[in-house]
């Protein structure tokens, strides 16, 4: 009776021995892989130069990925600026046909109006400049005799901030010159070199178009070159539009510029632009709303396709490196085939021995990748501290580079590891 009274032992819940055996198995791994880390350096302590020439070309690859990609983030922002300085907010609207066929056979085009102009400024938000375009081509006289052909574009003041003009000698017409009719002139600058010799001696000259005497008040250029591409020539003058139409003897346009506040309003209100001239002229005619964001994004993104391109070119470099690491780390381990075997007859795993040369491999592939990072990153960076130039250096080319210098010693580091972990170890052993 006093036996069958006596307490029993309590076993210890499963839970608590779980957790238990969690703890102590973390633990092992944690002094496991500090060791494989400790013999890491002390390998690479050991062979300095030989790692350290074999870490060159992971030095040069990961560098010359983070030098390709800033490089072409440079061309792509420098092509953009050059792009966006025509006028990033600017929107051209086109009529590009549609005529109205009479009774005689005679087409009527429906060309713009004035008035399609100041409906637009009146109804789309945001617009802050605008400008009509009349154009006529002549035979130019110049005092003296000189005579040449050129192109008359009939627009408003606000046509220079529309086109963004830089005006190179004297100065633009002003709202005053277009009020009171005044006949005055710009002239672009090719036409006023090859005429006058030079922008300063063309202002103030006279020109007479159709008998009609002009005073060059100006001599401008556009603000990036567009070799022809433009509606500005080689032989371009800028007359007042009201004085232009007595020449046409029409109110019509061809082309109608307009400028945003913002260039996020450019693509929404090219449209809104659009709808309001079709509904203000016949179905059939046929207009377009030309603008520079659609431009910028697609040459946005061929910039950026090239420049993937270009670094993983450049990224090549770090697989001619990573088989320099193979072939040092097969050396290494053929030097240390002794330490294999003793570590193996002390108790050391297939698996222990696998992680220890594949973090060595890792260890030589991540601290090249490292400096050629800091490398990479120190010379553009140097290079816009110290000049005027400002260069864009993007973070995710650092990024890319190390996770590149990881994955090129896991790669090329596995085969020597596997080779290590498969050894002998009586062969091993015996080795002389």
């Amino acid at each position: 009776m006093a036996t069958a009274n006596l307490p029993q032992p309590v076993a210890p819940p499963k839970a608590r021995i779980s957790s238990f055996e969690r703890t102590l198995q973390s633990a092992r791994r944690t002094m496991m892989f500090s060791e494989v880390v400790k013999l890491a350096v002390d390998s690479f302590k050991a062979s300095k130069v030989r790692f350290l020439l074999t870490m060159l070309g992971m030095i040069i690859g990961s560098a010359s990925i983070i030098l390709v990609y800033t490089l072409g983030l440079t061309g792509k922002d420098y092509a953009l600026k050059l792009i966006s300085s025509i006028g990033p907010n600017m929107i051209e609207m086109q009529y590009n046909g549609g005529s109205l066929v009479g009774p005689d056979n005679t087409s009527t085009p429906d060309f713009m109006t004035r008035d399609d102009m100041n409906a637009v400024v009146e109804q789309v938000p945001g617009i802050i400049a605008s400008s009509p375009m009349l154009e006529d081509h002549d035979r130019l006289s110049i005092g003296g005799g000189i005579v040449k052909d050129t192109m008359i574009l009939g627009v408003s003041p606000q046509y220079k901030q529309v086109r963004n003009l830089a005006v190179l000698a004297g100065r633009f017409f002003d709202d005053q010159d277009a009020i009171t009719h005044t006949k005055v002139a710009l002239i672009v600058l090719p036409f006023a070199k090859l005429l006058f010799g030079s922008a300063q001696s063309a202002v103030g000259r006279t020109i007479s178009f159709r008998g009609v005497p002009f005073t060059i008040i100006g001599v401008f250029k556009e603000s990036v070159e567009t070799f022809g591409q433009s509606e500005i020539s080689d032989q371009t003058i800028l007359i007042p539009y009201p004085v232009a139409r007595y020449f046409t003897g029409t109110d019509t346009v061809k082309q109608i510029f307009f400028t945003m506040k913002d260039t996020s309003m450019v693509i929404p209100a090219s449209q809104e632009i659009l709808d309001i001239i079709k509904s203000r002229h016949r179905p059939t005619s046929v207009y377009t709303a030309f603008n520079l964001a659609q431009v910028l994004s697609v040459m946005a993104q061929i910039a950026n396709m090239l420049t993937i391109v270009l670094t993983l070119a450049a990224a090549i470099t770090l697989i001619v490196s990573g088989v320099g690491i193979m072939n040092s780390m097969l050396a290494n381990v053929q030097s240390r085939l002794r330490e294999i075997g003793i570590r193996k007859a002390l108790g050391a795993t297939s698996h222990e021995i696998r992680l220890q040369f594949l973090t060595e491999a890792v260890f030589l592939s991540l601290s090249g990748g490292l400096i050629g990072t800091l490398l990479g990153l120190a010379i553009p960076l140097s290079v816009s501290l110290l000049t005027p130039f400002k260069i864009p250096v993007s973070s995710w080319s650092a990024v890319v580079a190390l996770g590149t210098a990881v994955v090129v010693g896991v790669l090329f580091g596995t085969l020597p590891a596997n080779r290590a972990a498969r050894l002998d170890p009586v062969q091993t052993l015996k080795y002389e």
